[in-house]
């Protein structure tokens, strides 16, 4: 056991130890011995290379900074404080400087050529000749083969746009935070659901306040945007969401040109023509222009029923109020939607809520990943202060909980943290994180992941014994479904090379484990495992379930349109970026060239650019790759049908989904992953069919 604990590769991580002031000492030690694993491979003979002391001594170079810097940053997203972030941001330009200068290192590149041009790269087979291969390709599109003075020029790149990233991030973070309204008459909370209501009273209170206190954050903002009657009101939210990153003093602006340009200069440095070739290169996407005109194939399907239901809806409010069909205002859209819904489906999703209590639900989920995956999910103990706790283990909020996870064969296979609540000093949306990579050891035997899932669900109303439970909404219950897919995606992983491992996949794949998961929530035998009242125990009564599949489809292809517009705004951003660069605020011109994809308000709504955080909150994330959400749901909805035909709960479909997606992580290219399961390639037809854009077959 080391004596700084974020150095501590114990398994079960003391996360009360993790304190602010032994960060820079336990990064600044795991990168000294990074670096002196680099330059040991550098200074190696060149006539002498090998793969164990060349490519399998590079992955194991930078394995304890991987977890160790992993720790810090989880602990940013999930207990955020000035003290931890202040060192975070001190650490943050070394540690991306020092993994930017890995394929930057002239000494390494030779080194790891010589073996390629060796005897022994051919004789290379299975795993290793995938690392061996998608190591060389990293290499090259990292710069290894650019002159001295560019390669330079990259490290110093990748350091400010980790640096810009993080800026942005926080921008958006203390934006959210930073803003709250308070109502003081009770009258015109008029249509809110009680457990909206009752939120934003506790909320106010927890700050010393009268009233009703609502936020930025999702469970807030959501039922209040949906069902308030008061339109200015939901007028002065919706403003001040649709501001988040454009205003002082966290305003993103000036960051988004910036880092627009440094991933231009990125692209020209490494001969693409812009930065979505860059990065598309090695997804199943291949090109910029190809997810592009993905994208626009989903949009030209979508138009007609996109415009039917704007038309529809304009139509319905002036049905309702008397008034000419006219625009609606933006933060009147998910209003008179959900007016709409319950007008033609008789069903509120609100309906749903006392069915999906948190507790059944995650104890439904387990019970599938049973069923189909043959896995056992136990819960673990938190410590108790003054008493003994046998296996107990230390989280980093008492709300997290920790669970073990074991396959057919009663094999541990991983463990897992999960943090479903929002606090002010976490993030906002919901995400999969691993902190430890295990999985078969070369000596024999394996060793278990530990991963972790984070959200910002409608939480409990009180912490006491009595209280309800947290009430979910239905797309609360599939956000937790999603997640737990990357999850099992993760922990099922049995890839003997960690890097390969998991969700350490192409972008535009690394979404169907995730997205495969939400089908479950739709099915009636399935929902019947964990959709069940709070009170009474009933299962969803066929009326509303009728009424809920109905409705499913409701606004469909205005769901649609908005991911095809995030996903053209984020490619247009980075294949046309000069145009975008000559303007001071790039709003105006992304807004006109989505313009076609938007629901047409008065006034027109922004853009989320300035609060785009999937594409701008790191230095590659979801840049050019926001499209892998809808090229993953073709792949979640065509695999899903060999569930639908050969049985909901299949163990065998499970066991072969796991043995050719989810234990496979990067151990082969992803076309031949998926055509291992499906037996063929993706079939577009079976997403249209699911979200009512084209008849059944």
């Amino acid at each position: 056991m080391s004596a700084n604990p974020y150095l501590d590769p114990t398994f079960q991580i003391r996360w009360s130890a993790l304190t602010p002031e032994l960060i820079r000492p336990a990064i600044e030690t795991a990168l000294s011995r990074a670096q002196a694993a680099i330059a040991e491979i550098a200074s190696g003979d060149i006539g002498n290379v090998m793969f164990e002391n060349t490519f399998l001594a590079l992955e194991r170079a930078t394995e304890e900074l991987n977890v160790t810097w992993g720790k810090v940053t989880h602990l940013q997203s999930v207990a955020d404080s000035p003290e931890l972030r202040e060192a975070h941001n001190a650490m943050l330009p070394k540690v991306s400087a020092f993994y930017a200068s890995i394929s930057l290192n002239a000494p390494v590149w030779a080194r790891l050529k010589a073996l390629a041009e060796s005897p022994a790269a051919a004789a290379l087979q299975g795993i290793y000749r995938r690392f061996f291969e998608e190591t060389l390709k990293d290499f090259r599109q990292a710069g290894a083969d650019l002159p001295a003075e560019q390669r330079a020029r990259l490290e110093g790149l990748q350091t400010e746009l980790a640096q810009l990233t993080q800026k942005y991030s926080e921008n958006v973070l203390d934006a959210t935070n930073g803003w709250q309204l308070v109502v003081e008459d009770e009258q015109r909370l008029a249509g809110l659901p009680p457990h909206a209501k009752a939120a934003a009273r506790r909320g106010a209170e927890a700050k010393g306040l009268g009233g009703w206190r609502f936020t930025l954050h999702m469970p807030s903002q959501e039922p209040f945007m949906t069902y308030l009657e008061d339109s200015a009101l939901r007028q002065e939210m919706w403003t001040a969401a649709a501001q988040l990153g454009a205003l002082p003093p966290h305003d993103n602006t000036p960051l988004i040109g910036r880092i627009l340009t440094l991933r231009a200069e990125k692209a020209a440095l490494l001969g693409k023509r812009h930065f979505a070739d860059l990065v598309l290169e090695r997804r199943m996407a291949k090109s910029g222009e190809h997810a592009l005109a993905f994208m626009e194939d989903m949009q030209a399907r979508a138009a007609g029923a996109f415009a039917r239901e704007t038309q529809e809806l304009e139509a319905f409010k002036a049905q309702q109020t008397g008034k000419p069909v006219s625009r609606l205002a933006p933060w009147d859209l998910a209003f008179w939607a959900e007016k709409l819904r319950k007008n033609r489906y008789n069903f509120e999703e609100e309906a749903l809520r006392p069915y999906l209590p948190m507790n059944r639900v995650i104890a439904g989920l387990y019970e599938l990943v049973g069923r189909v995956f043959g896995l056992r999910v136990v819960e673990r103990d938190a410590p108790v202060k003054g008493q003994e706790v046998p296996d107990a283990v230390e989280t980093w909020h008492p709300e997290v909980k920790f669970y073990d996870l074991y396959d057919r064969q009663d094999r541990h296979v991983g463990s897992f943290y999960a943090d479903w609540h929002p606090r002010e000093s976490k993030r906002g949306g919901a995400w999969m994180n691993y902190l430890i990579t295990g999985g078969p050891m070369p000596g024999g035997g394996r060793a278990p992941h530990l991963g972790l899932i984070c959200g910002n669900m409608t939480p409990p109303e009180s912490a006491s014994a009595d209280a309800k439970p947290a009430l979910l909404t239905h797309r609360e219950v599939e956000t937790i479904f999603h997640e737990f897919g990357h999850l099992l995606h993760h922990l099922l992983g049995e890839v003997e090379i960690k890097s390969l491992n998991g969700v350490n996949v192409a972008w535009d794949f690394v979404e169907l484990p995730s997205q495969i998961m939400e089908n479950w929530t739709w099915e009636r035998e399935s929902l019947d495992l964990f959709a069940r009242h709070h009170e009474t125990g009933a299962t969803i009564p066929e009326e509303i379930f009728e009424k809920m599949v109905a409705a499913k489809n409701f606004r469909s292809a205005t769901v649609t349109m908005r991911q095809v517009a995030f996903a053209r705004m984020d490619l247009l951003l980075h294949m046309r970026t000069e145009e975008f660069l000559r303007e001071a605020d790039v709003e105006p011109k992304v807004r006109a060239l989505i313009a076609d994809c938007l629901i047409p308000t008065e006034p027109p709504a922004p853009t989320i650019v300035k609060r785009f955080t999937h594409v701008f909150s790191d230095p590659v994330g979801y840049a050019a790759g926001y499209y892998s959400y809808k090229w993953a749901e073709v792949l979640d909805a065509d695999a899903f049908t060999r569930f639908k035909r050969e049985g909901l709960f299949s163990s065998q479909v499970g066991s072969e989904f796991i043995e050719h997606v989810l234990s496979r992580g990067n151990s082969e290219d992803p076309a031949e992953l998926f055509r291992a399961f499906m037996g063929r390639d993706p079939d577009l037809n079976a997403l249209l069919q699911r979200s009512g854009l084209v008849p059944a077959a």
